[in-house]
């Protein structure tokens, strides 16, 4: 019994921690797009690296031990890191936040449909009949977003559909590797920085306005640190949550994570996204 209590407030924990980091990085993020301009595919960059060197220092205190990982074990997984990053940092850009918040409920259905068809795996018909009104939801509140565009909707299709097979497949590579949430994620971290780091030259300027070497002011600088340091702690915690209970846990908690971040809002709400 104790050993029970102790793991559930583990857990707890871990779901309290990504709760908090995940609504903190929300607003800040946007905060950051909309006053400072700051780069997207720059601004994962910064998440990735900050992610990397805040394992290094765990790594160093004697938090976890590394364990030796093959590349091309990890390859697709750091792949689908960057575009699980990238393209919720272009939903969020480009849509409203609580159509952003929103729109990652889709990731509930994705993922149960992927481990459904490809892993083979069964789910309970009341797991099945939770999917109905999340569905409707979502769409109802897509079509009558009165801040609804077109770009923003395939960036958030896009973000969707990547997240859930990263969050699959984290839980997969954890328990295939034999690798804890803080291993598999410093092997990971830097192999996706390194493939951004040569996508970014392509999509954004280096220097000049609007470039990571740009005139930033210290306010900036010190706001995109400061999301990069909350991305570790979201990215970390995403990890922890998923191998520690199942890739449909997490996508489920994010229910909660949606009420709390549009609560707050000050975007105005049409009658039909409010009942959703």
């Amino acid at each position: 019994m104790p050993a029970r209590l102790f793991e559930n407030s583990r857990i707890a924990a871990g779901l309290l921690v990504n709760l908090l980091s995940s609504i903190c990085i929300v607003f800040l993020n946007k905060w950051i797009y909309v006053h400072y301009g700051f780069p997207n595919v720059t601004l994962t960059l910064v998440h990735f690296v900050v992610t990397w060197l805040g394992l290094f220092v765990c790594h160093k205190m004697d938090i976890f031990s590394p364990k030796s990982l093959r590349p091309t074990k990890i390859i697709l997984l750091a792949l689908s890191f960057c575009g699980f990053v990238a393209f919720t940092n272009l939903s969020l850009q480009n849509n409203t936040i609580g159509t952003y918040q929103l729109a990652k409920a889709m990731t509930t259905p994705v993922i149960i449909a992927i481990q459904t068809l490809h892993y083979r795996k069964t789910f309970s018909l009341k797991i099945k009949l939770t999917l109905v009104p999340i569905t409707l939801g979502v769409i109802l509140n897509s079509y009558y977003d009165v801040k609804f565009n077109m770009l923003g909707i395939v960036f958030a299709t896009l973000g969707v559909f990547v997240t859930s097979l990263y969050q699959v497949w984290v839980g997969a590579k954890q328990h295939e590797l034999q690798v804890n949430s803080m291993q598999l994620l410093y092997y990971q971290a830097p192999m996706s920085s390194a493939f951004l780091l040569v996508i970014v030259p392509f999509f954004e300027p280096l220097t000049g306005e609007g470039g990571i070497f740009g005139p930033w002011s210290i306010q900036a600088v010190t706001m995109v640190f400061l999301s990069g340091v909350i991305a570790f702690l979201v990215n970390l915690s995403i990890y922890w949550i998923i191998g520690n209970t199942s890739p449909v846990t997490y996508p489920f908690f994010l229910k909660y994570q949606t009420d709390l971040v549009c609560r707050p809002c000050a975007e105005p709400l049409k009658y039909h996204q409010i009942v959703q």
